[in-house]
């Protein structure tokens, strides 16, 4: 039992380092619905996946990573509205991966355990995983992050720089996609999108700098994470869920507390 709640925290703990500063960068972007057609087009990696018999966090991986590769390519080559481009893809993939779903008539699924997480099932093999990816964004989040906020402040500012505005974009977009696919089994697809938004969005009120709102959202979601692991163990209520509530209940505590004035 103490393993489980172990894996369960540091799996957590993980998702909520990495959901930091990518989901402030989202945030400014106002990107947060760019969250959801990952987390939708999860689904359809996860059908793809059993109908294929294939190892689903990669499925979901390679699906999301794909999706936002098209997304990308999309965006430029037709100069579609990114909101456009988010709905379309967003409700197309969730329909294809339902409709999959259902010609699976002999697979065992909880749809459940993926739509709104299942931290407490976290198992060593999943922990080398998250952890593999978290070293990855972190290792690129680190060299690109003066250059992914000059383009997220003032992107035509940024390309007059010299700086590869679209490479960047893309590189931003493929790091909250993997962050996406390995974050399904802990809060599940329908509340990944918060995680991102909301420990972002409780640590800007009270940020001087974008480092220290990607400090305060990591800090945010972790104290987020033990506060729902906590519930989810004393009044065995749903850990995903449990969650994303610890993260709203900060931010509300946020908005209450005194306006932080910019001297």
């Amino acid at each position: 039992m103490i393993d489980i709640l172990l894996y369960a925290l540091i799996a957590g703990l993980l998702v909520a380092a990495l959901c930091g500063p990518l989901g402030a960068l989202v945030t400014w972007q106002r990107m947060a619905y760019y969250g959801d057609t990952l987390a939708h087009s999860a689904l359809l990696g996860l059908a793809l996946g059993l109908a294929l018999q294939l190892n689903l966090q990669y499925s979901v991986l390679f699906t999301c990573l794909l999706i936002g590769f098209v997304l990308f390519v999309l965006q430029w080559w037709r100069d579609i509205a990114l909101d456009s481009l988010l709905g379309i893809l967003s409700h197309s993939s969730l329909a294809l991966g339902l409709v999959l779903i259902s010609f699976l008539d002999n697979m065992q699924l909880d749809l459940n355990a993926f739509l709104f997480g299942d931290l407490l099932a976290i198992e060593k093999e999943d922990l080398i995983s998250l952890g593999g990816i978290c070293f990855l964004v972190f290792a690129l989040l680190c060299r690109y992050w003066h250059a992914l906020v000059a383009v997220t402040a003032h992107a035509e500012l940024a390309e007059v720089e010299g700086l590869p505005v679209k490479r960047l974009r893309l590189l931003l977009m493929l790091m909250v996609a993997a962050t996406v696919a390995v974050a399904m089994k802990i809060v599940g697809v329908l509340l990944i999108t918060a995680m991102l938004i909301i420990p972002a969005s409780a640590a800007g009120r009270f940020a001087r700098s974008p480092e220290q709102a990607a400090i305060l959202a990591i800090i945010c979601g972790a104290i987020a994470v033990i506060a729902g692991l906590a519930g989810a163990w004393y009044w065995d209520t749903p850990a995903g869920p449990s969650i994303v509530l610890g993260a709203g209940g900060l931010f509300v505590l946020g908005q209450l507390a005194p306006s932080y004035r910019r001297k």
